[in-house]
């Protein structure tokens, strides 16, 4: 077991992770299409930031990943509140995100190494 386990938490924290591939319907698109997309995003994801949302990253899936997982690209997102990540997720999809970009997502709450090994251990 990991040593100093954190016993008490006062501030739950959601984690939000999405991977993606681009469909046909993306790549469709010229340029200029992609990116007056992407820019009509940009005042959604300013106002989560307002919110207290944490962009940890978005990234590339490097191909040298041992049990590299199918997509293409990732985001890890952090929420203050269940509230909030689900309001982030009904945005994805109003956004048509899923229209241009076959995507997995995983959410869940802040846990411990420990908490975490505690349940692997009672399955």
């Amino acid at each position: 077991m990991i040593s100093n386990p954190r016993t008490f938490k006062f501030n739950i924290m959601i984690y939000f992770l999405e991977l993606w591939n681009a469909k046909p319907e993306w790549l469709a698109l010229n340029a200029t299409e992609r990116q007056n997309y992407m820019e009509q995003l940009g005042p959604h994801i300013q106002n989560l930031m307002e919110k207290g949302v944490k962009i940890l990253t978005w990234s590339n899936n490097n191909p040298s990943t041992s049990k590299k997982a199918a997509y293409d690209y990732f985001a890890v997102w952090t929420f203050p509140d269940q509230a909030t990540a689900d309001g982030f997720q009904e945005l994805v999809q109003a956004a048509g995100w899923y229209n241009y970009f076959e995507q997995v997502n995983l959410m869940g709450e802040e846990e411990t190494a420990n908490g975490l090994i505690g349940q692997l251990i009672q399955l």
